[in-house]
């Protein structure tokens, strides 16, 4: 079989999201740097792997995929029989209930939240000032996200149900982050969703994808 590839850029959060896939799956891929400072997205090469000029960009043999939660689902499905089983294929129902919470976390909780990490982890990092209008909206917005997020993690130990998922994993580079700026306090004030984050965070799939930053 082809030798997967995955390019992208370590400190983006969608990049992360695909790596945490493939160490959970423990299958075998090439990272392949992009250097976004030097504009390496937008170079006709990389726009051939995804034509919109973000990363990652996905390919193995003629296949090439882009965006993050069609790669993860890909990788998913392909290895479920390596690693981490990521999916609930016992039934119909189960994997409507796994899609349906996929959705949650791509139209709620990853807009307001991709903007709190913009606002309060990357602006400071890069030397901007924080926009803090945009904070309060976006804390307010995830806020009622995440009451959702605490009246089902009271029933399951997982959004999906009680193993853990793509659903989960989806929401691990946004959460981490998040866990480090001031609106750590909308995860302290839901006890349920608070043990979820710390649960999913300590897995040692995520931990090799922050040891990716440190070099």
């Amino acid at each position: 079989m082809a030798v997967m590839k995955v390019h992208g850029n370590a400190m983006s959060t969608s990049t992360q999201r695909v790596l945490a896939c493939f160490y959970e799956k423990d299958v075998e891929f090439q990272f392949v740097n992009v250097n976004m400072g030097a504009g390496e997205h937008k170079s006709e090469s990389f726009l051939s792997l995804n034509p919109f000029g973000q990363v990652p960009a996905f390919e193995q043999g003629n296949l090439k995929l882009f965006e993050s939660r069609a790669i993860t689902q890909y990788i998913a499905q392909e290895y479920s029989d390596k690693g981490t089983q990521l999916l609930l294929p016992e039934s119909n129902k189960t994997t409507a209930l796994l899609q349906l919470w996929e959705e949650v976390e791509a139209h709620q909780f990853n807009p307001p939240s991709t903007k709190l990490v913009f606002e309060l982890h990357y602006k400071p990092l890069f030397g901007m000032a924080t926009d803090t209008a945009a904070v309060e909206e976006n804390e307010a917005a995830l806020a009622k996200v995440l009451d959702v997020y605490e009246a089902r993690l009271a029933q399951f130990k997982y959004l999906a149900g009680d193993h853990f998922t793509l659903v989960d994993l989806h929401h691990l580079p946004n959460a981490h982050y998040l866990m480090r700026t001031s609106a750590k306090k909308l995860f302290d004030s839901r006890p349920h969703v608070n043990a979820w984050v710390a649960d999913i965070t300590a897995r040692p799939a995520w931990s090799k994808v922050l040891d990716l930053l440190k070099h």
